[in-house]
């Protein structure tokens, strides 16, 4: 079983990497999501615990399926 720390970090680091590929940076996918940037930066790095609709308010600013952020955990 997965713990929770390692989730968080699983689920930020993915994110990330979609982020990064898309070519949006941080500052800006904080704007697009209506979060505060240190907000944002802590869900990236893992050390908060995001709520199911944070998570799905950053897929669809993404713009790719929620399920994409968990698929394979």
């Amino acid at each position: 079983m997965i713990e929770k720390r390692d989730l968080q970090r699983t689920i930020g680091q993915r994110i990330r990497e979609i982020r990064i590929k898309k070519n949006i940076s941080q500052q800006d996918m904080a704007a697009f999501c209506n979060f505060e940037k240190a907000n944002y930066c802590r869900i990236e790095s893992g050390r908060t615990n995001p709520t199911l609709y944070t998570l799905y308010v950053i897929a669809k600013n993404l713009q790719i399926p929620l399920c994409e952020l968990v698929a394979d955990i």
